[in-house]
């Protein structure tokens, strides 16, 4: 009677396991993408990935003002999104660290310092963030029409961007508007961690 159990309970674990992506633990592949609603952005308006239902592809980052591999990847989000921007494809950053450095003031500096063509929100309840698995600045995905996964993880192989030889988001979005699937669609994000809260735990009276 024990192995009868075992059997189907080990099935279930194991495909608990698989649900999530090769180095992202809450997403895979394919995955419809968590939604974001009303975060405000450096231009002070309300912003929600319904927003953008016309776009052909959506590359969604999060990263921040403070995380030295984040600043050294904005010239080439800047790059990506203006390479794009005639081709019906939006680059959205998020941010959702709550250091003063990381704050909507901050960061509004950082977007007119740098004239980012993209939009840049903030989320301070850091849900979205947790629901894409993020772990990382700048931690990279790019989303269909359908608004699935179909990319996640780094930019491109040089975190410091001085020796790129494989751009694996522009590989994505170039894939996904030719109607075919990334023949890398998951590497390994590398930055700085995303400065969660921790969530404190409350004693429970006995």
């Amino acid at each position: 009677m024990t192995n009868r159990l075992f059997v189907p309970l080990l099935v279930v674990l194991l495909g608990s396991l698989s649900s999530a992506g090769e180095y992202n633990r809450v997403l895979s592949i394919g995955d419809q993408a968590p939604v974001w609603k009303e975060l405000t952005g450096v231009d002070g308006k309300k912003s929600s990935l319904t927003d953008l239902k016309s776009k052909s592809v959506l590359v969604v980052v999060f990263t921040c003002n403070t995380c030295p591999y984040s600043v050294d990847a904005e010239d080439r989000m800047i790059a990506l999104q203006k390479a794009y921007q005639d081709r019906n494809v939006s680059l959205v950053a998020i941010n959702v660290n709550k250091v003063e450095a990381d704050l909507l003031p901050a960061m509004k500096q950082r977007a007119e310092e740098k004239k980012f063509p993209f939009s840049y929100l903030h989320d301070p309840t850091q849900q979205i963030a947790k629901q894409y698995g993020a772990v990382y600045t700048p931690e990279f995905y790019v989303l269909n029409q359908q608004r699935r996964i179909v990319y996640m993880g780094s930019l491109d192989d040089s975190p410091d961007g001085r020796n790129v030889a494989m751009r694996y988001v522009e590989l994505a979005i170039e894939a996904t508007l030719a109607g075919q699937k990334p023949q890398i669609s998951e590497t390994i994000p590398i930055g700085c961690r995303v400065r969660y809260e921790r969530e404190r735990r409350s004693r429970k009276s006995k």
